[in-house]
């Protein structure tokens, strides 16, 4: 939750960037993930990369921060393009013991895995750290998102704070009763039954708060017919600008990838 925190107090500083658009930078990052996807060149998503981080400074979004997010979220990508030199077939550059094998073909690949990985996580760490969820939402909605779903995503991200402090109530109220889920000298079974039971807890005030949430939309004439409400917002000069850059920028990276060799 202290991640969700920061990635609001980082939403909330001005720069270029953050007045842009939320539909702008939310295609924009598709368009990003898609061409780092497509690309088998290796040279094109490094120039990518150094693209994307140039953003981040541009957008005053802290790099300690930027960089602490993707050191967390790329191992799950990267545990992925670790084996790839392993398992994938091709010429051999190394012999180990119990039939381990390195070929070329697979540490290639691992390595254009990764980089897409990493250019794609980055494109969206900059998305969620220029952009506030309320306004991610609302733009979502503005491009065609489903009004259910996207009313769904605006319910959550209204009360998963809300839920975040129900729960930090619960912690609190089990700590004065001097409950400790660490603690090795309290059996390992009634640790395990105060967690189940926390999390039943939880579910329950869910439950309830998702009635009264319900009734009070009723209340105020909510029907399924209904649409959530997004705020008027206009494209201008400075979102055509950087609509424009990024197509330019992504179809030279492209002529580059034509043009050097491709690496498989």
């Amino acid at each position: 939750m202290e991640d969700l925190l920061n990635i609001e107090r980082e939403s909330l500083k001005e720069s270029s960037i953050h007045s842009l658009d939320g539909r702008v930078k939310l295609i924009i990052t598709f368009i990003i993930i898609i061409f780092a996807v497509a690309t088998q060149s290796i040279t094109t998503l490094i120039l990518m990369e150094i693209y994307l981080i140039l953003l981040i400074f541009l957008s005053n979004v802290s790099p300690s921060y930027a960089i602490k997010r993707l050191i967390l979220i790329l191992p799950f990508g990267g545990f992925i393009a670790l084996f790839q030199p392993f398992i994938r077939p091709g010429d051999i550059i190394w012999t180990g013991p119990l039939g381990i094998d390195i070929t070329i073909q697979g540490t290639i690949f691992g390595i254009l895995l990764l980089g897409k990985v990493t250019v794609s996580v980055t494109a969206v760490i900059l998305l969620s750290s220029t952009t506030s969820m309320q306004e991610l939402v609302g733009s979502a909605r503005r491009i065609g998102v489903p009004s259910d779903f996207a009313m769904l995503l605006n319910l959550t991200v209204r009360y998963l704070f809300f839920f975040y402090d129900e729960l930090e109530r619960i912690r609190n109220a089990q700590k004065t009763r001097c409950f400790d889920i660490w603690n090795k000298n309290v059996p390992y079974r009634w640790r395990l039954k105060k967690v189940g039971e926390t999390i039943a807890m939880m579910f329950l005030r869910a439950y309830e708060q998702g009635e009264r949430v319900y009734l009070s939309m009723l209340s105020r004439g909510y029907t399924p017919e209904s649409r959530m409400y997004t705020a008027a917002s206009t494209i201008g000069r400075r979102e055509v600008l950087f609509v424009a850059a990024n197509v330019i920028i992504l179809a030279v990276l492209h002529i580059v990838q034509i043009l050097l060799p491709v690496m498989k």
